[in-house]
């Protein structure tokens, strides 16, 4: 245990009043969950098709469907509302922008396989990147300013990125980088500056030369969105990221792609947000919760509310559920219940990301029945030492957070909490969890209120620093 602050713990025992107490405040927060599950309703489209095929679309994915899949959503929403049926087969496209009350269904059966040339993602529309808002190559598949919006089915969205195209891009070895080969590291310097000096959004204009690449699913300022069955495949970078939303579920979705910055699922400054019964293996955090990166995220001031997260099964990744590191816009009201997580390449099953840059505040956070196999490093991570640590003049703020019945057969820290000393982090309460296999002592410097009741760490009584 290193301690570099005094520590206020209560650790109280199977019975008695500080338990009571506990479980009271968990009932409390679980009370809401309720209504906010009321207002969140998928979307519901009329009865009308519009197959690809009568729009010019031909399958064999040799030749580019883009402009037949353009034509059909155009139909569709000019009629009112319905659902674009990809049918079964290989349909090579560019970039698809969902309008108002149109459903693409991808079929059982069908692929699409988005060109790998980054020409295809031109002219730049606006989208935010690593948490700042810019002009920049479209997403896959991207919306601004609609409703009622919706990609389903059970096929195949395969963003065909790999060691060859897009993912060098990241400018890393690991993903086929060598050098004198372009990559984004000087744009994306320059973007970050951009947002530390208020440097209008129509200004930051990116694309082509600028190699930050595109996320795969990106709805913007929309509303009344259902991302539902279809599975992700080689995404340049992340894979569904609602940014500026409300009232979106993203259900029974498997993801499979370990590229560079590929993230599962990133809800950005949204509100009211389902994320239920999806599978995630990826390069980067399953689920990351965000709301925007520093200065830039503090203009913007939205912060990502009333989330629900409920089971899910996360494999390879860096954190499991994540929230941060761009959370700059604030994050609270999170409920996480009846998920699975184990891997060895998996780093932290719940992790949370910030530092004295990004600011912002999270809190009420809870978790429930999370059953997790191993993972390679800490149970719960709370990090303000993430990237710029305390080189930065903001005070990042997390307190109220909540793990009950959290179990782990494997992993190197039960807790990892680093906090600064002019801001511990707060009210950390741990209620029947059991944490086995656990090789090393907890890590907890600067956090006050860390309350552990029936809480074990292989097989003994685990009170803070035992």
């Amino acid at each position: 245990m290193h301690r570099r602050d005094l520590l206020r713990i209560g650790a109280g025992l199977a019975t008695g009043a500080g338990l009571s107490r506990l479980r009271a405040q968990a009932s409390a927060a679980w009370d809401e969950l309720p209504r906010l599950l009321a207002r969140i309703r998928p979307p519901v489209f009329p009865d009308r098709q519009f197959d690809v095929r009568h729009y010019g679309a031909a399958a064999g994915g040799k030749a580019d469907c883009g402009d037949a899949i353009a034509k059909a959503i155009a139909a569709c929403h000019e009629a009112g509302g319905g659902r674009v049926v990809v049918p079964a087969g290989e349909f090579l496209t560019g970039p698809i922008h969902l309008k108002s009350n149109v459903n693409l269904h991808v079929s059982t059966g069908a692929t699409l396989l988005f060109s790998r040339a980054p020409k295809r993602y031109l002219p730049v529309v606006y989208t935010r990147w690593e948490g700042v808002e810019c002009m920049n190559y479209s997403p896959f598949i991207y919306a601004d300013g609609q409703e009622n919006i919706a990609v389903t089915g059970e096929g195949t969205l395969d963003g065909q990125a790999d060691d060859q195209d897009w993912w060098p891009w990241q400018g890393g070895a690991a993903h086929g980088w060598r050098q004198g080969m372009p990559n984004q590291k000087s744009a994306r310097q320059h973007l970050f500056d951009m947002g530390q000096n208020d440097v209008p959004v129509s200004q930051r204009i990116f694309g082509e030369g600028g190699y930050l690449r595109p996320g795969f699913i990106q709805p913007c300022h929309s509303r009344n969105i259902l991302i539902d069955g279809v599975t992700i495949v080689n995404s340049p970078m992340y894979e569904i990221n609602p940014v500026l939303c409300t009232n979106v579920t993203v259900r029974g979705v498997k993801i499979s792609s370990h590229g560079p910055n590929n993230d599962g699922c990133d809800p950005d400054s949204s509100a009211d947000v389902l994320i239920e019964n999806c599978s995630f293996d990826t390069g980067d955090d399953c689920i990351a919760i965000k709301s925007g990166r520093n200065r830039d995220g503090r203009r913007v001031g939205v912060p990502s509310v009333n989330l629900v997260i409920r089971g899910c099964e996360m494999q390879d990744g860096h954190g499991g559920i994540t929230i941060g590191s761009e959370m700059s816009g604030g994050v609270r009201n999170v409920f996480a219940e009846n998920c699975r997580m184990n891997s060895p390449h998996l780093n932290e099953a719940l992790r949370f990301k910030t530092n004295a840059m990004r600011g912002g505040a999270i809190e009420h956070v809870c978790f429930r029945n999370i059953a997790i196999g191993q993972v390679s490093d800490a149970v719960l991570q709370i990090d303000f030492q993430y990237e710029e640590g305390e080189q930065g003049p903001e005070r990042p703020v997390v307190r109220d957070i909540e793990l009950q019945n959290v179990s782990c057969e494997k992993s190197r820290y039960a807790l990892q909490l680093r906090g600064f000393a002019s801001d511990p982090i707060r009210d950390i309460r741990l209620d029947d969890c059991a944490f086995r296999n656990v090789a090393l002592p907890d890590i907890v410097d600067h956090v006050e209120d860390l309350k552990l009741n029936r809480v074990t760490v292989n097989g003994r009584l685990h009170q803070a620093g035992s």
